[in-house]
């Protein structure tokens, strides 16, 4: 299933959520753009979780938030940002700019850390913004769990487009990651997806969800336009 758009409107224009996929798409194409330097890049950049277990340094921590807004094709940053684009505005809406901003970062680096734990001896780097937004499905789901999600279907001939609420679209992805991720132990020093990284951040993105859903959070109007 490929969500293509929500049906929520947002009280204010979600300008965080615009940055983040500006500066993911700009830091893609400074890499392109290298593609000589491309692999030293990601290895210079990315997150090595073995590297925190050789003993933490200031370029590792920093690695933690780089490896957060490169992507390995573009295919990997396409899906990405269309799912911050569809899910990441509303939640910018109930948590604020600056809240939603500390958010983002703190649910990739749970993502991170949850990987690093099962990958310990792992050689290979981390790159791209899914563990961050596995957190804003999460908070999506718990936040607002029956707003309807325009979804693609590819069935064949019979593909569709279907109205679905966002419990099942984002439940059924989440439980992909679950299987995918038990299915890839043993594999991980093979590179591919780092499906913990997604189970990491949806979990972190639960809590914090249900967090702010407990406090009665709602979101704030948009000030006034005059003309």
């Amino acid at each position: 299933m490929i969500p293509i758009r929500d049906e929520l409107k947002t009280h204010r224009t979600p300008i965080v959520n615009y940055l983040l996929i500006a500066v993911n798409v700009l830091v893609f194409i400074w890499m392109f753009l290298n593609q000589g330097r491309f692999e030293n890049i990601v290895y210079e950049h990315g997150l090595i979780p073995a590297s925190l277990f050789d003993g933490i340094q200031f370029s590792e921590i920093v690695d933690i938030f780089t490896s957060m807004f490169m992507h390995g094709g573009w295919m990997h940053l396409a899906g990405n940002m269309l799912y911050l684009w569809i899910f990441g505005d509303n939640i910018e809406d109930r948590l604020g700019h600056l809240r939603y901003l500390l958010f983002y970062l703190a649910g990739g680096i749970a993502a991170a850390l949850l990987e690093v734990v099962i990958t310990p001896g792992s050689r290979i780097p981390m790159v791209g913004a899914s563990g961050a937004i596995a957190a804003v499905l999460g908070a999506y789901m718990v936040l607002y769990p029956n707003s309807r999600v325009y979804t693609f279907i590819p069935l064949g001939f019979f593909a569709r487009l279907r109205l679905m609420p966002a419990i099942i679209v984002l439940g059924m992805w989440f439980v992909l990651q679950l299987f995918n991720g038990v299915g890839s132990l043993g594999y991980v020093d093979q590179g591919g997806t780092a499906y913990f990284a997604h189970i990491g951040g949806f979990i972190f993105g639960l809590a914090i969800g249900w967090l702010f859903k407990k406090r009665g959070l709602e979101p704030q109007p948009a000030p006034p336009r005059w003309n």
